[in-house]
């Protein structure tokens, strides 16, 4: 093997995909910033105590773990950026308000979450803190639906589900985390027959809501027929009544709703949502509202937000066009030709100096002018 293969789901960003995902980036962080998130900046590398506490095993798993060469403890490289950002609301920031904070960095994967998926996405979120009423579920889903839309995506689609009425349809049934994990895997997958074998023991009306689960998704009418099946459980109503009013601020945005729907880190407590495009295998951004993430560091703030991986959002987008740039002549005499060169690149223009000997051998930039002398002085003229 050669010395210079890379690791399995691991890729050198080649030019072209390189300036795609720079600019996606900056349009991100802009479209977070008009919604007056603040950027914050977690390192990649952090003792495992703190990395993975109240996470769950799905991240622990998705962690690479390593030992600290200068103090001997446990250190991870994260695999998902928004425990990081709860440590510094909880411990750093500790406002005593609503915080807004955004991120965009790597994160890496001992596994490819999906075929074909990198193992070390380009995470971009977002997260309020602070706020425990539907208006903040709102706000991140309202961004994130934003800040697809700026980087080219024009008709997502967003489908919306509520941890809480699992939750509540679990409600005095004594099992294992085991059973409870089996359960919700059965739920994802569709599957009736494993879910009637792990809940044949279940109290009858959580074993059939449970049941009645595999086949509520679609459009807004299966929350009224969400109602009619699980009715007489007020917590479920409570989420179907959020699920609904969310659905209609949306304006005309398509949405669609999966009550079995609850992949996703552990740490999810109430509304959540995906949202996905035409043409993409999974969803683009994902999202919702997770309560208890900052407990496990000293402070139970209400906590919702989102987050994408922007290399994979690339991928689904139609490439850029080339980036217009001025072909200049090489001089190491000519002030005059210096100046010119510094004064437009000063003016924000990309210019390429044709080295001695060398033509043009660059994939991102299309020179269609360049940089004449006339007389004394040198002007920009079309190819």
């Amino acid at each position: 093997m050669s010395a210079w293969v890379l690791p399995d789901h691991i890729a050198d960003v080649l030019p072209s995909e390189a300036r795609h995902i720079e600019e996606l980036r900056r349009q991100l962080l802009d479209t977070a910033r008009g919604y007056g998130y603040e950027l914050v900046m977690p390192p990649l590398l952090e003792h495992l105590e703190s990395l993975l506490s109240g996470t769950g095993e799905a991240l622990d798993l998705q962690t690479f773990k390593l030992v600290d060469q200068l103090s001997g403890r446990s250190m991870g490289l994260r695999a998902d950026t928004t425990p990081q950002v709860a440590r510094i609301d909880a411990h750093l920031l500790n406002r005593s308000g609503v915080a807004r904070l955004c991120y965009c960095g790597p994160v890496l994967h001992t596994r490819p979450d999906r075929p074909h998926a990198t193992r070390e996405p380009l995470q971009f979120g977002a997260e309020i803190y602070g706020h425990a009423g539907r208006e903040a579920d709102l706000e991140a889903l309202l961004l994130a639906l934003d800040c697809l839309r700026a980087a080219g995506i024009e008709r997502p689609l967003v489908d919306l589900a509520d941890v809480r009425i699992v939750r509540s349809l679990f409600g005095g049934v004594m099992v294992s985390p085991d059973v409870i994990e089996d359960v919700h895997a059965a739920l994802a997958a569709k599957d009736a027959s494993t879910l009637a074998e792990l809940t044949r023991s279940f109290p009858a009306a959580a074993r059939e809501g449970l049941q009645a689960l595999l086949h509520l998704y679609g459009d807004v009418k299966v929350l009224d027929e969400a109602a009619r099946a699980l009715k007489g459980t007020p917590a479920v109503q409570a989420a179907l009544d959020h699920l609904r009013w969310l659905a209609a601020q949306l304006g005309d945005a398509t949405v669609s709703f999966d009550l079995a729907d609850l992949r996703g880190y552990a740490y999810y407590s109430g509304v959540r949502f995906g949202i996905y495009a035409e043409g993409a295998a999974d969803s683009l951004a994902r999202g919702g509202r997770y309560d208890e993430v900052g407990a496990v560091f000293g402070r139970n703030r209400p906590a919702v937000g989102f987050s994408l991986d922007v290399r994979e959002l690339v991928g689904v987008l139609p490439a850029r066009p080339l980036r217009a740039a001025i072909r200049a002549p090489w001089s190491d005499a000519d002030a005059g030709l210096r100046a010119a060169i510094a004064a437009l690149r000063a003016q924000g223009e990309t210019v390429v100096c044709m080295l001695p000997g060398h033509g043009s051998e660059i994939d991102e930039f299309h020179c269609d002018r360049q940089l004449v002398q006339r007389g004394n002085a040198w002007a920009v003229q079309p190819i």
